[in-house]
């Protein structure tokens, strides 16, 4: 039976749910259809969680994940598989600091490492996998459990060179700034082991409402992370001389509010303090936004637009050649755990469109902005067109990359309109197919109230905009609006 086709025939019903987005084995999303569905997940149901034929990879254990550590399990204790000794000794460490009198254990399987954990210790054990991205993939898992070949090394090492000469093209620099890691996060979790070394033991401060494990890392990984949601630069100035941070971190844009600070002002604000910029231009993307000239550091979840298709973790970590820190910051990036050799294989044939594909994605994501702002349902549509400050970090002939979020006037209404939609609904973004969540309940469950603070509404929907022709994907939205 040939794939599912997710830009025909998406995956929006009950009976939906749990099949993978897209419809393939190393799948990095699953179908939550209904609003039911999504709070079921949160709530740990059985029947929910026994549905999910994939889980977003680092969330929770690929299924074939879930195999590998069901066989290298020992009595009692947990096993979490990594690629290599260092990634799991990274592990290791975190779990101790955490929970000192927990016992954990390493063990060789082939060429993975496996973490395990006693109960005190999982938790933590499965925070650092989450947080830092740097687990074993499910190619890897794959290979392990013989039901796929191992690649040459030798097309791996091409493929990882192809990567970097496509990111270096696209950045305007050379291929040796960029490194190539398992995930986003992996890149961030690279990134602040290199600040490490500039401003020891000191936390960051992150500016705008970020994505969540943007600032979970620092703070349960690293020294500590700090959130300031400034309306002013005065007040930004304030915190970097109350907090003299590590490292300043921003997302361009932030998601899923789809804003950017002033960049340049906030960069001369920390350099003039010795602190360096993080970004992660994930979202906006190196084809639309040269942040360059004031990001020290920019991590980019290549899972999301650059591979475009859903099914390869990766991530990449580019050291700027305007950085005063350039020549030791090069020095200190290293990972744990380098991007795998079928992950690299897979990635590199995925984005070799990357530029033809993320312009369109752009434009079709831009159009049902403007239709949704006219609709009368309609309260909020947030765009990165609409923030100057992205705009002032836009390339010549530049889009605004492939995610919107809206609010509707009656939010009772959203479930009803949530559940009607015929796009794919799950997580993650930057699929050639479209992608819908009702974000602040997926990534802010338990903390409902807190992103209400922020100005992040609890029926807030995030759409990730995909290759369906426009007006047809249009038309699905309004059916969605007046059901």
């Amino acid at each position: 039976m040939s794939p599912r086709d997710l830009l025909s025939e998406p995956c929006w019903q009950g009976a939906d749910l749990g099949h993978p987005l897209p419809d393939a084995t190393h799948a990095v999303s699953m179908a939550l259809p209904r609003w039911q569905d999504v709070i079921a997940y949160e709530e740990q149901d059985p029947s929910c969680r026994q549905a999910l034929q994939t889980i977003y990879p680092r969330f929770g254990l690929h299924p074939l994940l879930q195999t590998l550590s069901g066989q290298l399990a020992l009595d009692g204790l947990t096993a979490w598989p990594y690629a290599t000794e260092a990634a799991a000794r990274a592990a290791e460490a975190h779990c101790r600091r955490k929970a000192p009198q927990a016992h954990t254990q390493l063990t060789s399987s082939g060429p993975l490492v496996a973490l395990h954990t006693d109960a005190s210790a999982s938790p933590h054990a499965k925070a650092f996998w989450q947080h830092t991205g740097l687990g074993a993939s499910s190619r890897q898992a794959a290979v392990a459990l013989g039901l796929e070949q191992s690649p040459s090394a030798e097309d791996a090492e091409a493929a990882r060179t192809s990567i970097r000469q496509r990111l270096a093209a696209i950045h305007g620099v050379e291929a040796e700034r960029i490194s190539l890691h398992p995930a986003g996060m992996a890149g961030l979790h690279a990134a602040l082991n290199a600040i490490q070394q500039l401003r020891p033991q000191r936390p960051t401060l992150q500016l705008g409402f970020p994505y969540v494990d943007v600032l979970k890392q620092p703070q349960v990984v690293f020294h500590g992370g700090e959130l300031l949601q400034p309306q002013t630069l005065t007040e930004v100035e304030a915190a970097l001389d109350q907090h003299q941070p590590a490292a300043v971190i921003v997302e361009l844009p932030s998601n899923p509010l789809l804003r950017c600070v002033d960049l340049p002002a906030v960069s001369e604000m920390a350099h003039s303090r010795g602190i360096p910029v993080i970004a992660d231009d994930t979202i906006g993307t190196g084809i639309n936004l040269n942040a360059l000239p004031y990001a020290d550091l920019i991590f980019t979840s290549l899972t999301k637009s650059f591979a475009g298709r859903g099914d390869v973790m990766a991530g990449s970590l580019l050291v700027s050649p305007h950085s005063r820190w350039s020549t030791q910051l090069l020095q200190a990036i290293t990972t744990p755990a380098p991007l795998g050799d079928g992950d690299a294989i897979a990635l590199e044939q995925a984005s070799r469109d990357v530029n033809d594909r993320v312009p369109q994605l752009d434009r079709h994501c831009l159009q049902l902005a403007q239709h949704l702002e006219h609709h009368p349902a309609v309260r909020q549509v947030l765009h990165p067109k609409d923030c100057v400050n992205f705009r002032g970090l836009m390339r010549p002939n530049a889009c605004h990359g492939c995610l919107l979020s809206f609010v509707l006037n009656d939010a009772t209404r959203t479930q009803q309109v949530f559940d009607a939609l015929q796009v794919s609904k799950g997580p993650s973004l930057g699929t050639h197919f479209t992608l819908a969540c009702p974000y602040t309940q997926l990534a802010h469950y338990d903390e409902l109230d807190w992103a209400a603070d922020c100005g992040v509404p609890a029926y807030l929907l995030r759409v990730s905009v995909g290759l369906e022709d426009p007006n047809e994907l249009w038309q699905r939205f309004a059916r969605a609006l007046e059901s």
